[in-house]
């Protein structure tokens, strides 16, 4: 779904392992690693879309997470021009973002990319919280800054690793 601004509406996921560092995820025959997201398709809520693309990216359900917090309000990104190409009638120009904090209800789970034909990623890493804001892709920066610093209080209770 795409705004009247030409945003896509799309769920950020920040997934915490007991012992509090996060998966950092390498998109399929990229070099380019990201927090996994995706796109609201129509009818969807935002907690709706964020268990599909759990599901479906990571192989996880949500009965194998806690919430532990989401962005006040959403979050925008634009696109570089080299990437802005249009999605049925409008022009997408860039994420507009509900970002979500979750935490594994239990240390022995372990992500499956290969849930789908088309594997959005092809590896993962466990890293500390604040390791992606050095490593995510520019343009992106501004929204994971915003994010992280809104939902890492929610984290003080998670492992040694959190922030």
């Amino acid at each position: 779904m795409i705004d009247q601004d030409g945003f896509r509406l799309n769920v950020g996921i920040i997934l915490a392992h007991p012992t509090g560092s996060v998966l950092w995820a390498r998109r399929r025959g990229e070099d380019s690693w990201q927090f996994p997201q995706g796109g609201m398709k129509s009818g969807e809520t935002a907690e709706d879309t964020l268990y599909r693309e759990l599901h479906e990216e990571l192989g996880i359900s949500q009965n194998q997470v806690i919430v532990l917090a989401q962005t006040a309000g959403w979050l925008r990104y634009r696109l570089p021009k080299s990437l802005i190409r249009p999605r049925g009638r409008k022009t997408c120009v860039g994420q507009k973002q509900r970002w979500y904090l979750l935490v594994l209800s239990d240390s022995f789970i372990q992500p499956n990319l290969a849930t789908t034909d088309h594997p959005e990623f092809d590896a993962y890493q466990w890293v500390s919280y604040w390791y992606p804001l050095g490593q995510v892709i520019p343009f992106k920066r501004d929204v994971y800054r915003q994010a992280m610093i809104e939902l890492a209080p929610a984290l003080r209770w998670v492992g040694p690793m959190a922030c």
